[in-house]
């Protein structure tokens, strides 16, 4: 399959899902859509992009987690930090049991990152001879509930929050550095009560994140 047809595919299957489609502007990428899925209240940001120079569709979604969420995890980190880094150790594990490509994003203090958890991605591609309606959806239906696993995490042990997305200073130092893509220092949009996600649409994979370096 070319590029021109697989997109013209993934536009088909969204239409007949009924997916609405936000166009980005792209220089990295044949095509790249954001969508939201599931349709509805409950639907969360995707990043879909047909990288140049590859024969792959790359699906991604970044989470902002709330500030209040980040203090609690700040609490909690000073008061047990043994507890603290079996919670951080539980959710890397939740992630890896998910079975799709993820980054997380931890507080900065110095030149160490020892948290709270500021923000996360998930993401799977898609091979162009592996690519069907059904591997399709079953991608975004699988990346959405490995999101949900984490946020529903964060909520039971660091509350609601208070419905303000907190800093993530890895997006902060990209900025700084705007000739540098970000970088996470975990292999691979805000987060509130209602489950409202944040998408930095600045970032065009996500911090860490790079179709064209698959594989």
């Amino acid at each position: 399959m070319d590029p021109k047809a697989v997109i013209e595919q993934i536009q088909s299957w969204l239409k007949q899902e009924k997916l609405s489609i936000k166009v980005q502007q792209d220089m990295r990428a044949e095509a790249h859509f954001l969508i939201k899925y599931p349709a509805g209240n409950q639907g969360h940001m995707f990043a879909v992009v047909v990288p140049k120079g590859r024969d792959l569709v790359a699906i991604s979604s970044m989470t902002r987690v709330d500030k209040g969420q980040q203090k609690e995890m700040a609490k909690h980190m000073e008061e047990d930090r043994e507890e603290w880094l079996e919670w951080v150790h539980e959710g890397r594990l939740q992630l890896i049991r998910s079975t799709v490509d993820w980054g997380i994003h931890m507080g900065h203090k110095g030149n160490e990152k020892p948290g709270p958890l500021q923000a996360f991605n998930v993401s799977l591609p898609i091979w162009f001879d592996g690519l069907t309606k059904n591997e399709f959806m079953h991608s975004l239906r699988r990346l959405w509930l490995a999101k949900l696993g984490v946020i529903h995490e964060i909520k039971y042990s660091y509350g609601p929050g208070e419905g303000e997305p907190g800093p993530v200073d890895d997006w902060a130092k990209a900025k700084n550095n705007p000739s540098k893509n970000p970088s996470s220092s975990e292999p691979a949009n805000k987060s509130t009560p209602e489950h409202e996600i944040e998408f930095d649409e600045k970032m065009s994979f996500g911090s860490g994140f790079d179709p064209t370096e698959w594989a």
